[in-house]
């Protein structure tokens, strides 16, 4: 039975709304005219009881961002086109369809200001969710009517009911036909529960939306010609404002830092206490050490409206604003007044469950591309990489200038080196490895812990046999078998994170594209064995030039080609995979013996069979423990780490056996 918002919560109107926060009036204006400046505080400030925070937090694919699309384009405040998802902004997010960093606007509503967070959707990119967490007040909840409630589901809510915030729901696309909103109503509320919700936790307002189409109903059956006005009612009856005091010294925790052209670094966060003007003294206080890490003056203060930054000369307590004027401060520093001598609490994000390292590219081929090529650079960059993403950690080596960089999963980690070479680095990277942990009994016994994830298969029953197969084999425990939306099998797995390196590759090609495979992290549980050998030797390079049409024909037969004709490769670089187990070395690069002898028959044409292309993060998961991917800004190869067949060879005969890296306590 769908239960009503009414129900649910008795909300009270604010009465008579305040001067317009924004130069440009809303759309969706209950009244044009101007209200006294007496009305938005004392200094120009809106009162705290008109402003609300919110967070916007779903699964991937669920409809986030085309939600904030509509309520830029319907609240007036910027021109969004159809289908534009304006907020993914970054040329990752645009080409992969996928949120990757959070970002934060503002709408104008009823005399209100509504500071909106998009966050992202994929499990690798939760560190985003967790830090913008803490400016908020409450959170919107999306949930497609589809599929319901899914892992990151689960760990998003799990993170916004920790912190004591209450959800507003909005079940997202009920106007497909395999929609299922009763039963996903029901889904919603176990979840709730099993979360451990309160009781004001679960008594959370329904809204009912299609973001494709921009509305939003309180009722099923509601009027949809007033768009999304009746989320953004929802959202200033049911979140609450922020509670602070302006009469305090300022402070403010930084969540994210931003980068502009003429101001340089920009600290953006939530103002916690007090009010800051621009030109005032203020310090960056280290939550680490408790202290002071630069000292200086707030010389720009800027806000968002809509898609725009708009400069200000005061904000206060509950604004959320970029502050610049300072170097050195990085994400949860406190930024505060001079006589402020405690930090702010900070939460810290979920520690990394995989880890590659970084390494200089001293390939034969190195510096024909790119423009950065020294460790310092590197260090430089992974640094700054450091300072503006609190899930990634960065170790640095002391015997080959080789930095170990931890992270999320494989798509967070391939985001980060298809940056960098986008950016001009070169730079050869290691296959992912997990982080494992560590117990001690009384008597010092060791025992070994590995992270463990719980994967959600949506897929065809005919194909469900072939996924239990692929996950067995990789040491994952299906907890469940059960019936998902549009007559498709649902099957839950408890698998070792390393278990699923590589796996989403092999799992499209099992579901010709059509399943969904999502994943959580679940916790540690006890080493559960090796995994089986799954991929064959590698074919090697032996000679540096040009590959050549009459060298690959005889090699095809041997294995399966990576390179095509005309292509560079040099000694130890990886041009295929073998038919058997050991590796192969071959000669790639030689030609035809000119002579002038003449035949009867004229030369044939070779005809090779065309290549299967790897990308990024297929090729990370591919490489053995041997191999190391080669990134420049115009290829991406693979090659042993070793390019000497004769080390290759000495290092081969030595004892093999599990090798866990670095072993952490839990």
């Amino acid at each position: 039975m769908l239960r009503s918002l009414t129900a649910l919560r008795s909300a009270s109107r604010l009465a008579t709304p305040l001067q317009r926060c924004f130069p440009k009036a809303s759309l969706f204006s209950t009244t044009a005219t101007d209200e006294s400046s007496e009305e938005a505080g004392s200094g120009g400030l809106i009162g705290l009881n008109r402003i609300r925070n919110v967070a916007i937090i779903a699964h991937v694919d669920h409809g986030k961002t085309s939600l904030v699309d509509q309520l830029l384009k319907q609240s007036g405040i910027a021109a969004v086109e159809s289908n534009a998802r304006v907020m993914d902004s970054n040329a990752l997010e645009r080409e992969r369809g996928i949120t990757i960093l959070s970002k934060s606007t503002c709408v104008s509503f009823r005399g209100h200001r509504i500071n909106i967070v998009d966050t992202p959707g994929h499990a690798d990119f939760g560190g985003e969710v967790e830090r913008v967490l803490s400016m908020v007040d409450g959170v919107v909840l999306v949930v497609c009517a589809t599929e319901g409630p899914m892992t990151q589901t689960k760990f998003v809510l799990q993170k916004a009911l920790a912190r004591g915030l209450k959800p507003l729901v909005v079940l997202n696309k009920v106007d497909r036909p395999s929609a299922r909103i009763d039963e996903v109503d029901a889904e919603l509320l176990d979840l709730f529960l099993n979360l451990e919700a309160t009781d004001e936790q679960t008594e959370y307002p329904i809204i009912f939306a299609s973001a494709k189409e921009g509305w939003a109903v309180k009722e099923l059956d509601g009027d949809r010609s007033a768009g999304v006005k009746p989320l953004l009612d929802t959202i200033i009856e049911s979140v609450p404002p922020p509670t602070a005091n302006r009469e305090a010294p300022f402070s403010m925790l930084v969540t994210q830092i931003e980068s502009n052209p003429y101001l340089g670094k920009c600290y953006l966060g939530r103002i916690h206490s007090g009010v800051l003007r621009t030109g005032d003294r203020i310090k960056s206080l280290d939550n680490n050490t408790g202290k002071i890490a630069v000292e200086g003056r707030c010389t720009k203060m800027l806000v968002k409206r809509g898609l725009e930054q708009i400069p200000v000369d005061i904000a206060g307590a509950g604004d959320i604003v970029s502050i610049a004027g300072i170097e050195g401060s990085y994400v949860s520093h406190t930024i505060c007044a001079p006589e402020v001598e405690e930090c702010l609490p900070f939460v810290p994000v979920d520690p990394p469950t995989i880890s590659m390292m970084f390494y200089v590219n001293d390939s034969p081929l190195a510096g024909q591309d790119g423009k950065y090529l020294t460790s310092q650079l590197l260090r430089d960059r992974l640094m700054r990489e450091l300072e503006i993403n609190p899930a990634i950690r960065v170790n640095e080596s002391t015997t080959d200038s080789a930095f170990e960089v931890r992270g999320r999963g494989e798509l967070q980690m391939g985001v980060l080196i298809e940056t960098m070479r986008r950016e001009g680095f070169e730079i050869s990277v290691s296959p992912p490895r997990v982080i494992y942990k560590y117990t001690e009994n009384e008597k010092g016994e060791r025992t070994i812990l590995e992270p463990v994830e719980q994967v959600t298969i949506d897929c065809d029953h005919t194909e469900a046999g072939t996924v239990i197969e692929k996950m067995s084999s990789r040491k994952g425990i299906m907890e469940t078998y059960g019936e998902a939306a549009g007559d498709r099998a649902r099957l839950i797995f408890s698998v070792p994170t390393r278990g699923l390196l590589g796996y989403p590759a092999e799992f499209k090609s099992d579901t010709s594209g059509q399943g969904t495979l999502n994943h959580i992290l679940k916790g540690y549980e006890p080493f559960k064995g090796p995994l089986d050998k799954t991929r064959k030797g590698s074919l090697i390079c032996t000679a540096t030039g040009e590959t050549t049409a009459y060298a690959l024909k005889d090699i095809e037969p041997r294995g399966k080609l990576f390179v095509t004709p005309n292509m560079k490769v040099y000694p130890g670089m990886i041009i295929g995979e073998h038919n058997r187990e050991q590796d192969l070395e071959v000669n790639p690069v030689k030609q035809k013996v000119v002579s002038n002898i003449r035949t009867v028959s004229k030369d044939e044409k070779l005809q090779l069979i065309p290549v299967d292309s790897f990308g990024l993060e297929r090729l990370m998961s591919y490489i053995q423990d041997d191999e190391v991917i080669e990134v420049t800004p115009e290829s991406i190869r693979s090659r042993k780490k070793v390019l000497d067949s004769t080390q290759r060879k000495t290092q081969s005969k030595r004892g093999s056996g599990t090798d866990f890296g670095v072993v952490e306590p839990l």
